[in-house]
């Protein structure tokens, strides 16, 4: 990329994200927390609802249906229809490759003897096997840390959200919207690895800015590719810096601080501190220190969370066929308390949609690290990333809270979104506290496991989002070590602001900011899906008989 180039691109990130910026000095210079928010929503508010309006700007009214959302999910339903239900067809081949199986037949070649080595020149079976292959961790790594970005807050609060806007049916359109985000997702990780770039000492860089603009160089339309490539990239960094790392510091922070009873902004601070050094050891080791720890938390968030799931769930078995009932005659239901069909169903989609990310783009950046030379086979993989988040873990959280519910205690409203009322009366209890309450209440003292899982949320979304920060900041201002040194630094402030302050409008620029990726790159899929039919033939026909 020429000096022009990189300046106009340094022009254009800089003006958006100035605001960001601009609060982490007055975070530096401030030490009053409520004075500083109210600065922060006073100054940010007329921006991030101007930005929110521009990106969920509804098609429909009555209920609003955002045209960022319909992109989504008919954008979705569209590949899975294209690829012959590639969601269901393809999950068990998917559960194979994740396992390995087809290791060998990806990496180019069978399994190397002793018998066949070249003692003189040093050679050693790992190393040989290795030779050609392009990619920096396996399979289940790059899963395990495009999982750790989307398992998260959203799984614990925005399911809880879900179902007190609009009742136990939004569980079914839920999970329906991530069976149909796994087609999504298959296509932009297969482009992800296909259009990535490898330098010479091994060091991957891909996701959307690459088969943006490369792919569209392909079908003649460079200009178009590149515009979209840095505008995805723009938004990508924001979002890291909001969405991805301060909102997730933030709501650990306040999970870690409700529990202990420790207040104040010096207490928070220090977590934020303490959250930022832990997050710099990881992130400083690039993908492949990222990998290994994502692929130890994830599994261990997994076993926590849903095996409280499931003790409540067995504990209350009686009542699970009445919450099935409730999921699947909610789902169609009338009731203008909830918003009617339509209402229920967006409100199922919208959760679902925010929870797994599928047609945003971002996971495409972490699956494109894997090691292998077959980019259809890392797209079957990504399909599970949404059945684990959506179709697992929300269903589960869905449940739970459902059953909570045995005794009518809720009180539901359409135009109430800061939760259900308790017994109708009192403030409405929603997202986390709708959560923990249900939990606590077969399960004593689950809100302190609940804290943990929080934490550990947080810490791995954050970790991932850095990578995806990273890899979009490298696009627009080059690979040099200053870049990569100045976009890790930042980031680590943000986590100590998140941590400190209420981001309040802030979070949800940057929210918008993320969902803006969706436009360009869910274009690019629309566009380029026929390189990956040849590429899941070309695939299919090498592990054929395996």
């Amino acid at each position: 990329m020429n000096r022009k180039v990189s300046k106009y691109l340094f022009s254009a990130a800089f003006a958006l994200l100035l605001p960001l910026t601009a609060i982490a000095q007055q975070a530096a210079e401030s030490t009053e927390a409520v004075g500083l928010d109210q600065k922060i929503d006073q100054t940010f508010r007329p921006i991030a609802d101007w930005w929110g309006w521009l990106v969920f700007y509804p098609i429909w009214r009555d209920p609003e249906i955002p045209l960022v959302l319909a992109l989504l999910v008919l954008g979705a339903l569209f590949f899975t229809i294209v690829f012959g239900f590639v969601n269901i067809t393809k999950f068990p081949l998917a559960l194979r490759v994740v396992r390995g199986k087809y290791d060998e037949i990806e990496q180019g070649g069978d399994p190397v003897t002793t018998d066949t080595l070249n003692v003189v020149d040093g050679d050693i079976p790992d190393t040989i096997r290795q030779e050609g292959v392009h990619g920096e961790v396996n399979h289940f790594q790059a899963l395990a840390t495009a999982v750790s970005g989307t398992v998260g807050l959203g799984n614990i609060a925005g399911v809880a959200v879900a179902i007190a806007v609009g009742g136990p049916g939004a569980t079914f359109w839920m999970v329906i919207c991530g069976l149909l985000g796994m087609s999504s997702k298959f296509v932009e990780c297969t482009l992800g690895v296909k259009y990535r770039d490898i330098e010479a000492d091994g060091t991957v860089y891909g996701g959307p800015m690459y088969y943006l603009s490369k792919g569209f160089k392909e079908l003649g339309w460079g200009g178009f590719g590149k515009f979209m490539a840095v505008f995805f990239a723009i938004m990508c960094v924001g979002g890291s810096f909001g969405g991805g790392n301060a909102f997730q510091a933030n709501q650990a922070t306040a999970q870690i601080t409700s529990m202990t009873g420790l207040e104040g902004g010096a207490i928070k601070t220090i977590i934020g501190i303490v959250m930022a050094i832990l997050v710099a050891v990881v992130i400083i080791g690039g993908i492949k220190r990222i990998a290994k720890v994502t692929e130890k938390i994830v599994p261990f968030m997994a076993i926590i969370y849903v095996g409280a799931s499931l003790v409540i769930i067995f504990a209350n078995i009686h009542f699970l066929p009445a919450a099935i009932s409730d999921i699947f005659s909610g789902a169609f239901t009338t009731n203008a308390a909830l918003g009617g069909f339509i209402g229920v169903l967006i409100q199922g989609f919208r959760r679902a949609a925010f929870s797994n990310e599928a047609g945003a783009g971002s996971a495409s950046i972490a699956h494109s690290a894997v090691n292998t030379n077959y980019p259809a086979s890392e797209g079957i993989v990504a399909l599970l990333e949404p059945f684990i988040d959506t179709v697992v873990i929300c269903t589960m959280t869905a449940l739970v809270i459902i059953m909570f519910n045995e005794n009518n205690l809720f009180v539901y409203s359409s135009t109430n979104t800061a939760g259900v009322l308790i017994g109708g009366t009192g403030a409405p209890v929603g997202g986390v506290d709708l959560t923990s309450m249900a939990y606590d209440s077969v399960l004593p003292g689950f809100r302190y496991i609940l804290t943990v899982a929080v934490v550990l949320f947080a810490f791995s979304t954050m970790i991932s989002w850095s990578y995806y920060g990273l890899q979009a900041w490298k696009y627009l201002f080059g690979r040099s070590a200053a870049a990569d040194i100045s976009y890790k630094l930042l980031f680590c402030i943000f986590v100590v602001i998140g941590a400190a302050v209420s981001l309040g409008s802030v979070i949800d620029f940057s929210d918008a900011m993320i969902f803006a990726m969706v436009f360009p790159n869910m274009i690019g899929l629309f566009f380029l899906y026929p390189k990956v039919k040849s590429e899941l033939a070309r695939y299919l026909e090498a592990i054929k008989g395996a």
